[in-house]
Parts: C-alpha cells; sequence; structure tokens
C-alpha cells in the first residue's frame, strides 16, 4: 500500500517544540539533606480536588495526565499561533492513502520514571485499557480503531486495528477514515501507560501515587486527601527536567482563604475566576499590572438540560428557558463583562466556529407564550444542581439564572450538592439542570458537537440525554467526511438543529480569564486552549 508520509516538512517546528522543553533542573539540584525534595522550590497552585487521576475514568481531573503523564501527539501553537499536531512520545508517522492506517515510530530511549523503558506494547494496553475499563468515559477516543467495538463487548480478546511491528514500531488502522484521528490522540485521556505497573496496580492506579507511573515532566508524589497533591520534577524525563523543583497543588476551595494566600506571598498562581467580584482589584490600577495575565480558552459556558426528565422533554419549554435568560448580564454581573455570549456548540477559536449563527435573544415574552403553548402556563418546577467545589462566579450565576426563570414563572431553585454525588448523577443521566464549561481538548469540532452528542452514551454521560437518533447518526457519520469544508458544512448544520430547533442545551459565552502571578514567578504561558495547567513545566520560581 503506497504510504503517504506526514513527517512534518515542519520539522522547523520540531526543535523549538524541543528547545522549550529541555529546560533547568539538574539532576539532584533542589534537594534537602535528606534527599527530599526542597518544598521552597515548588510552584504552588490551587486546584480542585479530583477523585481519581486515572485520566482514562474522568472527563474533568487531568492535571495530573498533562504533567506526569505524555501521548502519542501533543496538540501546540505554531509560529503563526495555530494549533497544529507535533511529534511526541510518537517521532513520526505515515497515513496509507486509504487515510485508514497510521503507522507509528516511537522515539527511542523513553523511560516511564520507574525505569521501565516505552514499548509498542505499553501503547496497545493503553488502547485496550481505555475501551475495557469498567469506568472509563474516553473510550471515544479509541473507538474508531478496527474492532474496538468487538474489544468493548467482550467477543474479542485483541484489538484488531493494532499491530505490534517492533518494539518501538506499530499500526492503528481504523474502522473508516477519520479526520480528527491524529488530534484525538492529543488528548488527556490518551496519555500512554506502563503496562506492567499499571497492571499490578490495578484499583491503585491513579489513587496512589507509588503505581500511578508515567513519562512526564513531572511524578506524582504525596498525595494528601483535603490538603495537597504533590508533584516532584523528573530529571530523568526524556523532553528534558522542568523549570521548577515540583509542583504543589492545594485543594482549596474557599475564595477569601485562596486570595488571602496569595497576599501572603503563599500562592504562585492566582486564577481571578474563582475571586468573584474580589478580583476587580486585581484588575485595576497599576499595582499588579506587571504580573496580570490574560488568556482566551477555546471553551465554552453552558447550561444542561436533561431530555429524559418532564417537561425538559418539550422543545417548546426548552426553548422559553433559552429565551428568558439575559445571558449578557449573566456575564457582566459574574465576571464583568469577561468574555463573549455565544449562540452555538462551537466558541470562537475552534476550528467550526461559525459567525454567522442567529442569535437566540432575551425575550421573556416570547418564553411565556412558548410555555403557555406546551401547556405550563402556570410554570413548572426545575431544580439546577450545583456542586460543592463549584466557583463562586458559577453559583452567583446559576442564582442569577434561577432568578430569571422564576420571573418567567419557573419555579427554579438552586441545590448544591456534593462534588462525588454530583458526579455520579451526571454520569448516570440523572442531573435535571446544571451550568458547566468545556474547553476544547484538541482544535476540532468534533471534539465538542461528537463528546455531547455523538452516541446516545455520551450525551447521557452529561445529563443531556438527547434522544434524536438520526441526529446523533450524521455526528457520527460526519467523522468519517475527508474533505474539511463539506465536515465543516455538516458540522454547522448539526449544530443549528440540536442548538437553535431543538434547544438542547443553552450556550452561555467563552470567556476570557485572567491570572495574576507572585512575585517569584516566571515562565507563565498558556497552551494553544488557553491552559496553563499543563504549561507548568516552563515556569519557574525564585525562592530568594
Amino acid at each position: 500500500m503506497r504510504q503517504k508520509r506526514i513527517r512534518f516538512v515542519c520539522l522547523l517546528l520540531l526543535p523549538a517544540l524541543l528547545l522549550s522543553l529541555l529546560c533547568g533542573c539538574a539532576s539532584g539540584k533542589g534537594r534537602t539533606a535528606s534527599g527530599e525534595p526542597d518544598l521552597s522550590g515548588f510552584l504552588v497552585a490551587v486546584e480542585e480536588e479530583p477523585d481519581t487521576v486515572d485520566f482514562q475514568c474522568t472527563s474533568i481531573h487531568y492535571t495530573v495526565a498533562q504533567n506526569v503523564f505524555n501521548r502519542l501527539v501533543e496538540m501546540e501553537n505554531n509560529a503563526h499561533e495555530s494549533a497544529v499536531v507535533l511529534p511526541s512520545l510518537a517521532k513520526e508517522w505515515t497515513l496509507s492513502e486509504d487515510g485508514r492506517t497510521y503507522t507509528f515510530h516511537l522515539r527511542e530511549g523513553v523511560r516511564f520514571s520507574n525505569g521501565s523503558a516505552l514499548s509498542s506494547a505499553d501503547v496497545l494496553y493503553t488502547f485496550k485499557r481505555l475501551l475495557t475499563h469498567p469506568d472509563s468515559c474516553n473510550q471515544d477516543i479509541a473507538e474508531e480503531i478496527l474492532g474496538a467495538e468487538a474489544l468493548e463487548k467482550g467477543e474479542r480478546d485483541d484489538l484488531e486495528g493494532f499491530r505490534i511491528l517492533g518494539e518501538l514500531d506499530f499500526s492503528i488502522t481504523l474502522k473508516q477514515p477519520f479526520a480528527a484521528f491524529l488530534a484525538c490522540l492529543s488528548m488527556p485521556g490518551a496519555s500512554i501507560l506502563d503496562e506492567e505497573t499499571t497492571r499490578e496496580a490495578g484499583e491503585r492506579f491513579g489513587v496512589d501515587p507509588a503505581w500511578t507511573v508515567g513519562t512526564g515532566s513531572f511524578i506524582l508524589w504525596k498525595w494528601t486527601p483535603g490538603e495537597e497533591m504533590l508533584l516532584r520534577a523528573n530529571p530523568d524525563c526524556w523532553a528534558g527536567a522542568p523549570k521548577c523543583a515540583g509542583l504543589d497543588l492545594r485543594f482549596m476551595t474557599d475564595a477569601k482563604a485562596v486570595e488571602t494566600l496569595f497576599d501572603q506571598g503563599g500562592l504562585d498562581i492566582l486564577d481571578l475566576d474563582e475571586l468573584g467580584s474580589a478580583a476587580e482589584r486585581y484588575m485595576q490600577g497599576t499595582i499588579y499590572k506587571d504580573r496580570l495575565y490574560r488568556v482566551r480558552p477555546v471553551g465554552i459556558t453552558y447550561i444542561a438540560l436533561n431530555e429524559s426528565v418532564a417537561p425538559l422533554d418539550n422543545s417548546l419549554v426548552r426553548k422559553a428557558l433559552q429565551l428568558s435568560l439575559n445571558r449578557g448580564m449573566l456575564l457582566d454581573t459574574v465576571l464583568s463583562g469577561r468574555g463573549t455570549v455565544e449562540n452555538g456548540i462551537f466558541p470562537r477559536g475552534l476550528h467550526g466556529y461559525n459567525e454567522n449563527l442567529p442569535e437566540i435573544p432575551y425575550d421573556p415574552e416570547a418564553a411565556a407564550a412558548l410555555l403557555a403553548e406546551a401547556g405550563y402556563a402556570d410554570g413548572f418546577d426545575l431544580e439546577i444542581s450545583v456542586k460543592s467545589s463549584a466557583a463562586q462566579w458559577e453559583r452567583d450565576m446559576m442564582d442569577m439564572a434561577a432568578s430569571m426563570w422564576r420571573k418567567a414563572g419557573v419555579r427554579a431553585t438552586v441545590r448544591i450538592v456534593e462534588e462525588g454525588e454530583w458526579m455520579r448523577l451526571r454520569k448516570s443521566g440523572q442531573l435535571p439542570c446544571y451550568a458547566a464549561t468545556w474547553t476544547a481538548d484538541y482544535n476540532d469540532a468534533d471534539n465538542f458537537i461528537y463528546t455531547f452528542f455523538g452516541s446516545r452514551e455520551n450525551t447521557s454521560f452529561r445529563s443531556l440525554c438527547y434522544p434524536r437518533e438520526e441526529i446523533m447518526e450524521r455526528v457520527r457519520q460526519a467523522r468519517t467526511i475527508t474533505d474539511t469544508k463539506q465536515r465543516l458544512a455538516e458540522y454547522r448544520a448539526l449544530e443549528e438543529i440540536i442548538v437553535q430547533e431543538d434547544a438542547a442545551w443553552i450556550p452561555l459565552f467563552s470567556r476570557l480569564r485572567y491570572y495574576v502571578t507572585g512575585e517569584r514567578l516566571s515562565g507563565m504561558r498558556a497552551s494553544w486552549n488557553g491552559s496553563v495547567k499543563n504549561n507548568y513545566r516552563y515556569m519557574s520560581v525564585n525562592k530568594k
């Protein structure tokens, strides 16, 4: 079969990438006399405490995946600020002429932090576990591989489309062409595992640091439940050691306590999103001007409506809920206008964004008429679920949304739900209404529309419970379209149906995010999608 080499004529980009990865801390430096890392050299940030850092079994807790592990490829901004797929653990690959078979060649000399050498067998194990783990929620990364369905169902114990060609060489054959496949492999859920260690770890993987072993810039060192997670630098990382001695990720939910810690010099990165109105004192004046950092995440904040719950199964009711929200006021009030109101599934900055979507207006009179037409002139009860770890701005936003809906006749109430219970209910399709933010894992419209509306399992996992099988089938078929313009045109048509016609969810806004850095921090940078968490390796702290 004739091969089409994609070894990146843009090899000019690779040295730049590797140069930025090869950095600072030499092995042995920054340690105390006892051999323990010097915590004063650790970058300190606030993190939401995860239930697991098993990246195959979570859809939100990816900091460990991004810093302790690597993927076959990574998505990064090029010199023109466009997100492109670049080599990582895979140094090069080829694609067959029919667009189905990728042949990968792993980088030589890569070792996991426990000393085990990376091999093709580890990659095969990673994908098999991704497809068969009972708690996996990222199967869709690998479901386009030939034989994935048979493996998932237990009909076969091998993955038909994966062939080991050598210690560092393997091929992956897809069921059909899938234009976004390489981009999918850059997702945190596709991080590569050490087969021997992970098998032996069993349920300890993702919970016990000693058994959560990767190839990345940091090593998961300690996890004190309710307090913090410590990641120490991996001096032997194939891409070079990070610039700081480690990460001290504090589990803090009290915005005032976070603010106080920063003001006292105990926090290196302050996320202003977490402070609500208190953020304004950092935004104004000149005191923090030189340490204020702005990013535009490629993501969208939205409200999910569960179509398996009456009367949310009625499109007139859902449209009424859309029209009775003043989304611009929500943005202005809870985030001081730091963002842009969106009208669809795809936010600005995403490949596939449609700036010509019709606006969803604020029209409470039209909303009342729709409720009456649907048979709910006297309103109905609606419970909004907010997880206990939600930022203050999100809590304030949903309180405001409930107030707006009450004015339209909907008896909306807000219930704070403990984080673990909230996740359990959401994953099982039982949350009636909630707000969330989805930030792109890879720069393709597929990452949004397939994630939420690509299958019954996907839409139930996020408590949308969208019922239209023919639309979900079109979403799946769109993945196979190889012509870029044709594929994006289909995605945009589907977006209008799902959001504008079916009112299957309520788009709110894409956000501008601001951070203030501590005086000792340098090297602050964001990745292509606006995240700073997966670029901790570039940051350093001056202990003086």
